[in-house]
C-alpha cells in the first residue's frame, strides 16, 4: 500500500515570511567536517559556543546512541544540512538542528555551518517542531507537548497551530488528547511501549485505575489494538469496574477504605477485584478470563502450579 503523502512539504523556509531569500544550499567536500562556507547570503560559519538551544524545543531527550552515530557520520561524510539559527543578542538561537549542533560539540569542533534567518518566536517554535517531525521522529507525547506549547505560548487556536505545522486540525486535536492520560500511560507512549492506537482505546475508559490496568496488560501480553478494544468493550458490557458491596454495619469511613483496597488490588493484579466486607468477615473475589489469565494471576500471586 502506498505510503500517505506528507503535508509537511513546504519545508522550513516556507514557514518564515521574513527569512532571507532561499538560496542553493552550499555543499561541503566529502570527508570534510566543517569546510568554510562560501559567502552566500544567509549562510555563515558560527562558533559552536555562541549557539544556544531553543526554549521551544519539543524533543525532551536525545538518545546518546543516536547522537554518537550522527557524530560519526559527520566525522566521515561532513555536515550535509546546515543548522538554522536566528540572532539572539551576541549569540545565535537554534531554530532547527539541535542534534547536529550537539554532535559538533561531541566532536569538539569550533564552528558549524548555519543558515541565518529572521523569525518571530511563534515561527521559530513552529519551525523547530516541523524539523523534529520531518527529520528526527518525536515520540507521541513530545509531539503533543510541541502542539500544546504553540497553542499556549503564542495564543493560537488548534486550527492555526495545525496550519503552522502543515497538519490537519483533527490530527493536532487527537494528539493533544494524549496529554489527558495519566503520567504512567504517557510514559508508556513516550517509550513506545504502547502505540497511539492503544492510547485512543484507553481514552475511552473513564476510570483511571482500570485504564492503568488495561495499559499494563496490553504491554505484558503484547495485545493488539483490536484485542485491547475488545477488552474495553467487554468490561463496559459487564458493568464497568469492580464493585464493592456495602453491607449493614459498615461505616462510611470503612466503606471508603474498602473501596480503596479494591481499587489497589485491581490495579496490582490487572483483574477486576471485588472486596465484600463486613465487620466480622468478608470475601475477596478476583475475576479472570480463561486458563491463561488464571495462570497469569497465579504467577502474580507467587503461586506455583
Amino acid at each position: 500500500m502506498a505510503a500517505p503523502k506528507s503535508r509537511l512539504g513546504r519545508g522550513l523556509g516556507g514557514l518564515i515570511a521574513s527569512s532571507a531569500p532561499a538560496t542553493p544550499k552550499p555543499e561541503h567536500p566529502p570527508h570534510v567536517v566543517a569546510a568554510p562556507i562560501a559567502p552566500t547570503p544567509g549562510y555563515l560559519e558560527v562558533a559552536v559556543h555562541l549557539v544556544e538551544p531553543s526554549p521551544y524545543q519539543a524533543r525532551r531527550e536525545i538518545p546518546e546512541e543516536q547522537l554518537h552515530e550522527l557524530a560519526e557520520s559527520i566525522r566521515s561524510e561532513g555536515l550535509l544540512q546546515p543548522i538554522v539559527v536566528r540572532k539572539a543578542g551576541d549569540k545565535y538561537q537554534l531554530i532547527a538542528g539541535e542534534r547536529r549542533w550537539r554532535a559538533f560539540q561531541q566532536l569538539k569542533l569550533k564552528s558549524i555551518p548555519a543558515r541565518l534567518v529572521e523569525a518571530s518566536n511563534a515561527s521559530a517554535a513552529a519551525l523547530g517542531l516541523i524539523e523534529n517531525l520531518q527529520r528526527e521522529g518525536l515520540n507521541p507525547i513530545e509531539e503533543a507537548h510541541g502542539y500544546a506549547s504553540l497553542i499556549r505560548d503564542f495564543d493560537l487556536t488548534q486550527e492555526t497551530a495545525a496550519d503552522r505545522v502543515g497538519k490537519a486540525r483533527a490530527t493536532v486535536a487527537n494528539t493533544l488528547r494524549l496529554l489527558t492520560l495519566d503520567a504512567e500511560i504517557q510514559g508508556y507512549l513516550a517509550k513506545n511501549l504502547l502505540s497511539v492506537g492503544h492510547a485512543k482505546v484507553l481514552l475511552g475508559v473513564a476510570d483511571t485505575a482500570q485504564r492503568a490496568v488495561l495499559a499494563r496488560r496490553a504491554i505484558e501480553e503484547g495485545l493488539s489494538v483490536r484485542t485491547t478494544e475488545k477488552l474495553v468493550q467487554d468490561r463496559k458490557a459487564a458493568g464497568g469496574h469492580a464493585r464493592t458491596t456495602k453491607a449493614r454495619g459498615v461505616s462510611a469511613k470503612d466503606a471508603e477504605a474498602v473501596a480503596d483496597i479494591a481499587k489497589k488490588l485491581t490495579s496490582h493484579l490487572g483483574a477486576r477485584v471485588a472486596v465484600l466486607h463486613t465487620p466480622k468477615k468478608g470475601r475477596i473475589v478476583i475475576e479472570y478470563r480463561g486458563n491463561e489469565d488464571l495462570q497469569r494471576l497465579l504467577e502474580k500471586l507467587g503461586i506455583e502450579t
